[in-house]
């Protein structure tokens, strides 16, 4: 048996892993953003997010769905971002991604069958291959979509959250209901 989603069909497993999720715990670049980092002459640095992507965070997050995120890399930008979403758990410069899943599954009380974590590339690898639900974008370096439950329609940085924030809600029956606010 197959359930239809906005995007794909999810197997049964599938499904059941969708279902289990209480925490989406996402990477940044190559993820919520396209991987891409511009840097201008005075040093500063810039990233591009995704609307719709805003607007599935804030909707999961309004249906009791905690959010986290885990990032090799530490920025200001990624901070204000993610508050302005609700994001509760924001662990930046994490070179052993590791440690900070220990202290989300410490801090939540969740084991590693209801937590998700959607990826992009080599250093989401551990993490991936311990929670219950391995997402990859997309456009994912190989390694990852292989270890992968579910690999996204949409590339990274251009919805790919939002269609994982979507599929959440619609195996919940909670999809019409989504309340969020694109910013």
């Amino acid at each position: 048996m197959m359930f239809d989603t906005l995007y794909t069909r999810l197997s049964d497993q599938q499904l059941t892993l969708f279902k289990q999720t209480q925490l989406l715990i996402c990477d940044i670049d190559g993820v919520f953003s396209d991987g891409r980092i511009y840097l201008g002459n005075q040093g500063e640095e810039l990233k591009a997010f995704h609307t719709r992507d805003g607007f599935g965070i804030k909707a999961i997050i309004n249906e009791n769905i905690q959010v986290a995120v885990i990032t090799g890399r530490k920025s200001h930008i990624v901070e204000n971002r993610m508050q302005s979403l609700g994001v509760q758990h924001i662990f930046q410069g994490q070179s052993d991604k590791l440690q900070a899943y220990a202290k989300l599954k410490e801090l939540t009380s969740l084991d590693d069958s209801q937590i998700a974590y959607i990826g992009d590339d080599v250093p989401d690898q551990t993490v991936m291959e311990k929670v219950g639900l391995a997402i990859a974008v997309q456009d994912a370096h190989p390694i990852i979509s292989q270890l992968c439950h579910y690999q996204t329609q949409v590339r990274g940085g251009f919805g790919a959250v939002r269609e994982v924030c979507d599929t959440l809600l619609q195996v919940r029956n909670r999809l019409e209901y989504a309340q969020g606010m694109s910013v």
